[in-house]
């Protein structure tokens, strides 16, 4: 296995991008108080990623370095506006959070939740998080991944551009540590079976994810958010799969010839 923090070579990199990109660039307008939370806070607690087919892959994180301690870490993959996010971090202020996002409003409010709260156990990205979990992580270096309603990409031409895949869930082990917790809510019924399937169907001689039969590493409540509520209230069930890198089989002791 590699620790360059690109793909390991146990991982199929034709099976990871089936799809042009798993996200949308959505466009919003800042508030006032938005742009001024980007202009003092980004720099410090967020960056960029580039974008294009001729950018320059990024460097793998260091965690401590980035957050100045070391401590379990959780990815958010689409953290929206950040209300869970800043909720769960201040619920556990002795585990790390990467939230992944390209929505710069939602960005942008996280960042005035995390300031005014004064939070200093989240980081922020904006772009891909394939590329996140690609580039920017090291294998084994996660305790958590958290998916919570990722785009459903509902029409069946679009499945392709979903996130979760046969090589993104096995992207996703590959970075997460022997227990580390995989964690996904969705509240449309047809990508709830389309994830369902896909856990189900790992190829258990590559990094993958069983489901968790005991307690976690890391909180597993979610506060519900305002779309979340709509949704009960539009009669979607929320389906949510909890699941966990398991720890490695122990070696069987070498059969010796002769005493």
């Amino acid at each position: 296995m590699r620790n360059d923090g690109r793909v390991s070579e146990s991982v199929d990199q034709s099976r990871l991008y089936p799809r042009v990109t798993s996200f949308r660039f959505r466009r919003g307008t800042l508030t006032t108080g938005q742009q001024r939370n980007w202009e003092e806070l980004w720099p410090r607690l967020g960056r960029d990623l580039a974008i294009g087919t001729d950018r320059i892959p990024e460097e793998p994180l260091d965690l401590p370095t980035l957050f100045g301690r070391t401590a379990p870490a959780v990815l958010e993959i689409g953290s929206g506006t950040g209300i869970s996010t800043a909720a769960m971090a201040t619920a556990e202020p002795d585990v790390d959070v990467l939230a992944v996002e390209v929505y710069k409003p939602g960005l942008a409010q996280l960042l005035g939740l995390v300031d005014r709260g004064g939070l200093t156990n989240v980081r922020m990205v904006r772009g891909d998080a394939v590329v996140v979990l690609t580039e920017l992580l090291r294998p084994e270096s996660l305790t958590g991944i958290r998916v919570f309603f990722p785009d459903p990409w509902p029409k069946s031409r679009h499945h392709k551009r979903r996130l979760i895949q046969s090589g993104t869930l096995e992207l996703m082990a590959d970075r997460l540590k022997p227990g580390g917790v995989l964690h996904i809510a969705t509240d449309h019924a047809g990508y709830a079976e389309w994830i369902a399937e896909h856990l189900a169907t790992q190829h258990r001689d590559r990094p993958h994810v069983v489901q968790a039969t005991t307690g976690a590493p890391i909180l597993l409540a979610r506060p519900t958010t305002k779309f979340e509520g709509r949704a009960e209230r539009e009669g979607r069930a929320v389906n949510e799969f909890v699941y966990v890198r398991p720890q490695p089989s122990p070696s069987r002791p070498t059969e010796s010839g002769g005493a």
